[in-house]
């Protein structure tokens, strides 16, 4: 006990606030993540859960000629949900609830889950908006259409492997 004294009480004070941001790296781990793949995906954002610890926009990508959702085995689109960071953090870029509503077309880059279901990450890669009803040309990104906006740090990365037409359920 006499060794805890010889340190000034504000020191104790500090000591949990110094072990904060070990305990925020330990939360903010990307093991779930597949980081060799990289995906790049452009779709319609179906919605978007803005919860305060990671923001979550769910998306029905699009076929490679760009005119059409993709589709499961019963006719249903197909929808992959990309984690981001908190709700508060991304909407300094403009990721919000009302910037991104039902219908926008997206491009985004992004880690996949290592179990194969329809998720990932986004990490460090870009997200694109494309105009109102502008969809990118065939096999084109929303970083090419003319009027496109980025949002955030980051640009859309060369795939390291093509997307499954259809995930793991």
């Amino acid at each position: 006990m006499k060794d805890f004294m010889r340190y000034p009480l504000p020191v104790w004070l500090l000591a949990p606030l110094l072990l904060q941001p070990v305990a925020a790296m330990a939360h903010h781990s990307f093991a779930m993540y597949d980081t060799e793949k990289t995906y790049v995906m452009t779709g319609i954002v179906t919605r978007i859960d803005p919860n305060p610890n990671h923001l979550q926009m769910f998306i029905s990508p699009l076929n490679e000629a760009r005119d059409q959702v993709m589709k499961d085995g019963k006719g249903e689109p197909v929808v992959w949900a990309v984690e981001m960071d908190s709700a508060s953090a991304v909407a300094h870029d403009g990721v919000t609830v009302n910037g991104f509503p039902r219908g926008t077309i997206v491009s985004i880059g992004f880690h996949p889950l290592r179990n194969g279901f329809a998720g990932g990450g986004r990490g460090k890669w870009g997200l694109y908006r494309c105009p109102a009803d502008t969809a990118p040309a065939a096999g084109k990104h929303c970083d090419s259409v003319a009027g496109a906006t980025s949002h955030g740090k980051g640009v859309l990365p060369t795939p390291t492997a093509p997307m499954p037409a259809l995930p793991a359920k």
